[in-house]
């Protein structure tokens, strides 16, 4: 389990009722490791400048993860997290591995208008 004080996706019926119930969703999908942490703070530091953003984590090693691990985004990922952006459950953006503040602001920026 994650300990990230993000709303969790547990399941893929919470999967899917996130994308459909929000038009703009981040999810982050990893470990409690090293490059994973940084991108969940960043998150939670996000979170209340970004209210029309849904922000949350999934655990890589859970079997809902297998609906971001295939998707076709992430097929070249060689590290965590994958931190997937949708817009009206569509795929905007992918990235994997660490990032900083400033590159998941910038996403947000020009995915998300406010």
């Amino acid at each position: 389990m994650l300990q990230t004080n993000l709303q969790h996706v547990p399941s893929e019926e919470e999967y899917e009722e996130l994308l459909s119930s929000h038009e703009n969703v981040m999810i982050c999908c990893g470990r409690m490791g090293p490059m994973c942490i940084p991108v969940y703070r960043a998150m939670i530091e996000l979170e209340n400048e970004y209210e029309h953003i849904r922000f949350c984590d999934m655990a890589f090693d859970e079997p809902v993860a297998i609906r971001i691990r295939n998707l076709p985004d992430c097929r070249g990922f060689m590290g965590l997290p994958f931190t997937i952006y949708y817009r009206n459950g569509d795929v905007v953006e992918a990235t994997g591995g660490i990032q900083t503040k400033e590159q998941i602001r910038a996403i947000l920026d020009s995915n998300f208008p406010s």
